[in-house]
Formats: structure tokens, sequence, C-alpha cells
């Protein structure tokens, strides 16, 4: 049960994560999560070191789309539009619908995409549950949607309970 909540890699932020890993990983797609990865929650401005992670995932010939759960069509398309990638909003995540539409966008499959986002029970567990490269950053900042707050509490219990009780996750050939 735990293995579904566990990510391939974590980071600090979304500019902390190596391109040159994900290159060397496989990884020709990106499938970020929007609040609190990208963005501050309900923010329409990408960060300077957001924005030039974006420039090098580019040149390393890495495409990336943002996956939202966000219902707000205008939001999650402002941002997107910023950095010139495609989008899926009101995503209903973790379900694999959503991962299998951005996977569809970007022209890859289970075995070369990458889920990137700050939230074990939408990011993680959803992309896990497809067999994706996961990866969990922290978020951006502590002001959220009143659910997602919520399910923060939760995480907080998966995680004491993961570190327990779980056995550790055995090395994903991907992890260098």
């Amino acid at each position: 049960m735990f293995d579904y909540f566990r990510p391939t890699l974590q980071a600090l932020s979304l500019d902390c994560i190596v391109v040159e890993q994900l290159v060397q990983d496989g990884i020709k797609g990106l499938i970020i999560d929007l609040d609190n990865t990208m963005t501050p929650w309900n923010d329409l401005e990408v960060g300077p070191k957001v924005a030039e992670w974006f420039i090098k995932v580019k040149a390393a010939g890495i495409s990336a789309c943002v996956v939202s759960n966000n219902k707000k069509r205008q939001r999650v398309a402002a941002v997107a539009e910023q950095l010139q990638i495609p989008f899926v909003f009101g995503a209903t995540k973790p379900r694999g619908r959503a991962f299998r539409a951005g996977m569809k966008l970007l022209g890859t499959g289970h075995k070369d995409t990458a889920v990137i986002g700050d939230q074990l029970f939408t990011d993680i567990l959803g992309g896990n549950r497809l067999g994706l490269y996961t990866i969990l950053v922290i978020p951006i900042n502590d002001r959220e949607f009143l659910g997602t707050r919520i399910m923060r509490r939760l995480e907080r219990v998966l995680v004491w309970m993961m570190k327990h009780f779980a056995s550790a996750k055995p090395a994903s050939p991907k992890i260098h």
C-alpha cells in the first residue's frame, strides 16, 4: 500500500530538479502540477527560477505540460501560455484519465513520462498507480485551498506511518 505514495525522487522545488538526471533516466515528457508546484496557490506569475528551469527542460528536448485539478481554465491557461506549454485543467487527479490526457498531449508513454507535484494524494499516488516516474517537491508556500490543507494533515500521518511501519523501497533502476 505504501508504495503508491513513495515518489521516485524528491526535490526541494521544481527548479532544483536536475534536468540532466531526467535525460539520463530516459524522461521525454513531464506532467507538472500547477498550484504550489509551479506557482504559489492561485497565482498567475511564474517565478524567474521556474522560467529558467523550463528553458533548460526545452533545451534538453523534454516536453512538458501542466495537469491541474484547478477548475479555472483561464488561470491554468495563463500560466501555461507564459511557458508555451499545453495544459489540462479540472484534471481530477489522482484519476488515471488526467495523466493519460497529459501523456497524449506530450506524445509520451508510461516509461518516459515523469509526474512532478507537491501532493502525495494527487500527484504521486496518481503517477505511481500508472507506473510513472514521480517527483515530489516541497510546496512553494503555506497558502492553499481548504481541501488541500486538510489533505496535508493526512499526508503528515501517512509519512509518519511510512517511516515507522513500511519497509524501505527498493532502489529504482532509474535512480543513480
